[in-house]
């Protein structure tokens, strides 16, 4: 199943709180993601069990080196209206503080670490749509894992954003190790992550 688009209403140059309205109200069957991508309301099916698991075992090495004032959440909403978007990130790592209180998203200028698991309904838009919204919102670490990139699984971890453009750090297929910089300093064996 693809990811299902939801117009936006009234057509181009829709305002933002008018888009995160819609986003707000959008009926989606249970454990569906609905974000606004691009300017668009998008609906994308739940997750395969192989996605979750991967996000669960990341999520586990994750917190043996995070300070003790962040949490890791999957479904927390990441605004960057300077893309026209609202992602919901497979995980997002930010401070305990960011995140408490009313509301169902977060500015991404408070985002440390941002993951995306590619699933065959949206992998292009991990790989480009959000890898350029969350490097013009300044997010300073994108890890893409990539079970479904052509050839082989790879994760791809990017970083340094400037101008809406992240550099790549590393890209290393499933199987070998790929190193998250400080405050992470984790060296991740994606060996262990399910390909596909």
């Amino acid at each position: 199943m693809s990811a299902l688009t939801v117009g936006p209403g009234p057509g181009h140059g829709q305002h933002w709180d008018d888009l995160v309205r819609i986003w707000e109200e959008t009926d989606a069957p249970e454990g569906c993601k609905v974000e606004i991508i691009e300017g668009i309301v998008t609906v994308s099916p739940p997750p395969s069990k192989d996605h979750n698991t991967t996000a669960a075992l990341l999520q586990r090495r994750l917190y043996t080196v995070i300070p003790e004032d962040w949490e890791i959440y999957q479904t927390l909403g990441v605004s960057v209206p300077g893309r026209a978007g609202l992602y919901i990130p497979d995980l997002v790592v930010l401070p305990r503080a960011v995140a408490s209180g009313p509301g169902n998203r977060v500015p991404a200028e408070e985002v440390r670490l941002v993951v995306e698991i590619t699933s065959p309904a949206n992998a292009n838009h991990d790989r480009i749509g959000k890898a350029h919204g969350y490097a013009k919102a300044g997010i300073e670490l994108f890890l893409l894992l990539d079970p479904w990139h052509t050839g082989r699984p790879t994760a791809t971890l990017y970083g340094e954003p400037s101008d809406g453009t992240y550099r790549l750090l590393e890209a290393v297929e499933y199987g070998e190790t790929l190193t998250l910089p400080k405050p992470f300093g984790l060296d991740l064996d994606t060996g262990v992550l399910p390909a596909g």
